[in-house]
């Protein structure tokens, strides 16, 4: 217990203290205010007040929720919960919360927090293409060469074609102003072609047929086409960007900084990953050097011309998946990603689409006819590959039911299409419910096509309900 004295001399230095700090309050009422203090409040304007943060911090609470409430009613439907999250942002959006209960939509997402909303959603999206390539096991690139590689550009070679006859006859109609046909044609070529090189490895870890030779084909398969892909989107984006006289120099500056990575930062990736060996743990300085390394790359990627996503996604591929450094990596970035960044990203991308914009009945027929030319690309061009390179008729339809998978990457690359006016909001729209009805129908698809015995029926149901991206 405390004596008296301690008591006493506790609260009388308090009142000291108190009355001390008034008395040079009153003090510094006559004093003239400086010229510092005038540039010091026009400087304070641009800073966000309060009001703005307060909506900014609802919003996210707002949208983590529902992104976890219809994930789990997602997951209980033996469906992706990152779908379930992804019908979140859309249902948060004018398409359904705009549309019903608008007070509520103006109140959540004000127009001032769309700034802020977008800068969060980007840092998300840079530290999940991150992961990606952290995930990516590089080897898969040089196993079953001649199969993969022959399936994988099949499957971009032909959704690539039908996306760019697909051009001519959504280019009269839905083309923004001062959009080429070339430009938009080579998008819409890309957006066909991407496979959710995530998605697909999870579902086959999670059926755990990842070391089978179908899971083996369909990993290296689908690790050459995200590359080639992403290639591919890198130079149309810097296309789009550069001006006509300086498309080759930011094709020359791309190159550079794919060599200077594959050459001098992986040696670097190399001797980090032998220093988190001998040390027995990742600590805080050598977490430091990874996030200052993806952020520079994300920089340098961006001042070029081209996305910070490929920046961040090419530092990810040169740190061995399966080393130590990697595994740590993962645990420390994952759930901050998925849980934190990435709904907020969804949100955002729902706040963009707006399917009221479908009005006509042609809309309506013209994004069923995308989703079936995406379906059919995708499918069909593996499908046919793998029957040419040896599969039976079922290893196929799986190949090519699998690589059909877009989920996340798609929403990556339409709002870059959308951030750069090559798409309008019509089509921005359609693209969204493509990417949501391909990658939703891959799961049901694939179970009726493989069919397992009564022990794997059992791990199919489980791995149906686990969380995927």
């Amino acid at each position: 217990m405390l004596r008296p004295k301690m008591i006493f001399a506790y609260a009388g230095s308090v009142v000291a203290t108190v009355a001390i700090f008034l008395w040079i309050c009153f003090l510094g009422r006559s004093l003239p205010g400086s010229a510092a203090s005038t540039s010091l409040s026009s400087s304070i304007q641009h800073v966000p007040m309060p009001q703005s943060l307060t909506h900014v911090l609802l919003a996210v609470v707002v949208v983590i929720v529902a992104a976890r409430g219809v994930g789990a009613i997602f997951k209980r439907l033996n469906q992706p919960p990152v779908m379930g999250e992804v019908l979140a942002g859309i249902l948060l959006g004018p398409s359904f919360l705009g549309l019903f209960a608008p007070a509520s939509s103006s109140f959540l997402f004000p127009p001032q927090v769309a700034p802020h909303l977008a800068v969060i959603s980007q840092i998300g999206v840079i530290l999940y293409m991150f992961l990606v390539g952290l995930e990516m096991d590089t080897d898969l690139l040089r196993q079953r060469t001649q199969s993969s590689i022959a399936i994988s550009h099949a499957s971009i070679v032909v959704p690539f074609l039908l996306g760019a006859a697909l051009a001519l006859i959504l280019y009269p109609s839905f083309s923004l102003r001062n959009v080429s046909f070339v430009v938009f044609a080579l998008f819409l070529s890309v957006s066909m072609s991407v496979t959710a090189f995530p998605v697909l490895a999870r579902i086959l870890t999670d059926l755990g047929i990842q070391k089978s030779r179908l899971g083996v084909l369909a990993l290296a398969c689908a690790a050459v086409d995200d590359v080639s892909a992403w290639c591919l989107l890198a130079l149309v984006v810097s296309v789009i960007r550069a001006h006509p006289d300086r498309v080759l120099l930011t094709v020359a500056l791309t190159a550079a900084f794919n060599l200077v990575v594959l050459l001098a930062v992986r040696r670097g990736a190399l001797w980090l990953v032998r220093k988190q060996v001998a040390a027995g743990k990742t600590t805080r300085d050598m977490f430091a050097i990874v996030c200052v390394t993806l952020l520079l790359a994300g920089l340098t990627t961006e001042q070029i011309g081209i996305h910070a996503v490929f920046g961040a996604f090419l530092i990810g591929t040169v740190i061995p998946c399966e080393s130590a450094l990697a595994r740590d990596i993962r645990e420390k970035c994952e759930d901050l990603a998925v849980v934190l960044l990435l709904p907020v990203f969804f949100a955002f991308t729902g706040l963009r689409t707006q399917v009221g914009l479908l009005k006509e009945p042609r809309h309506w027929l013209i994004c069923i006819l995308i989703i079936l030319i995406a379906s059919l690309g995708k499918f069909g061009g593996g499908y046919a590959a793998a029957r040419f390179t040896g599969s039976d008729w079922r290893e196929a339809a799986s190949l090519g039911v699998l690589l059909n998978t877009r989920g996340l990457m798609e929403l990556i690359v339409l709002n870059m299409g959308l951030d750069l006016g090559v798409l309008s909001p019509t089509l921005f729209t359609m693209f969204v419910l493509m990417a949501v009805t391909t990658t939703l129908a891959t799961t049901p698809v694939l179970q009726r096509i493989v069919r397992f015995d009564s022990s794997s029926e059992a791990t199919v149901e489980r791995a149906s309900a686990t969380t995927f991206r």
